[in-house]
């Protein structure tokens, strides 16, 4: 099991800050994560539905689209962050 972390409008839009999902094994990397997740329904599909947007971190190190997932324990899943 993965633990899948949802940040800012991510979080509202899947309708969950967090998750524990078995990832197939054919999901190798970030990219084919987000391909798979947003296959999980709607509300996954509208947070989603511009991947190339989406910041990910595996085990808290910010990772880039084609970083493979085998071995992370939490994945997190932001939107772009802006200065404040």
């Amino acid at each position: 099991m993965t633990r899948l972390v949802y940040f800012a409008w991510v979080r509202e839009r899947i309708g969950t800050g967090e998750e524990e999902l078995d990832i197939p094994a054919e999901v190798t990397d970030v990219a084919g994560l987000l391909v798979f997740l947003q296959a999980r329904g709607d509300n996954y599909a509208a947070a989603l539905a511009e991947p190339e947007v989406i910041r990910v971190a595996l085990d808290k190190f910010h990772a880039e689209h084609d970083a493979p997932i085998d071995g992370a324990r939490e994945i997190a899943l932001f939107p772009p962050m802006t200065g404040g």
